[in-house]
């Protein structure tokens, strides 16, 4: 989600949609909707806005995991799946663009995805360990997210939320299965 491929000026419109709507209609429309799909904002940070919703999710997933463990943190991807798959399709259509860039919450599922087996895989005492998996974890699937190879890519063709959505939670799985088994092969 770098916003050069998906800024909302490139962006192919929805059916139905003549302009593009600028965000503060689209935020006076649909605030929580809006506040989600950016994640709260850090989908307007300038430059790469992607990259900022990947970084939301690292802190948040820490907590999560402190406070209710691996399966806290599973749930925590399922739910921003479900409610950002709504949010993004709702965002996007009273943008009037198929996937603005300014959309986020589907890096936030997705990074949250891939530091799963981090968190199951690495005890909390190796700190180092765990410190490099989490930035080997944001970094796959950010270069998974951008470059988008074979079927992450196709999803994104899907409609709607989606196809917001569905790219990045692939996309996701695949760097967690990656991260696992460097995980388990290292022993």
């Amino acid at each position: 989600m770098e916003s050069s491929p998906r800024s909302s000026e490139n962006q192919e419109r929805p059916a139905g949609a003549s302009t593009v709507r600028p965000w503060r209609e689209v935020f006076a429309e649909a605030r929580v909707t809006t506040l989600v799909s950016t994640w709260f904002g850090a989908g307007f940070l300038p430059i790469a806005p992607g990259t900022w919703g990947s970084l939301c999710a690292i802190p948040i997933a820490h907590v999560i995991v402190l406070f209710w463990g691996v399966w806290g943190l599973v749930g925590f991807a399922l739910a921003v799946a479900v409610v950002g798959t709504h949010a993004s399709h709702e965002t996007a259509r009273l943008r009037g663009v198929k996937d603005p860039g300014e959309i986020v919450v589907d890096e936030v599922a997705g990074q949250a995805i891939a530091l799963i087996p981090v968190y199951a895989l690495v005890p909390g005492d190796a700190v180092f360990l765990r410190i490099a998996s989490i930035l080997v974890a944001f970094l796959l699937f950010r270069i998974l997210d951008v470059w988008k190879p074979g079927p992450i890519g196709w999803l994104e063709r899907l409609p709607g939320g989606f196809g917001i959505m569905a790219d990045d939670l692939l996309g996701g799985a695949v760097a967690a299965a990656m991260i696992a088994a460097g995980l388990l092969l290292k022993g």
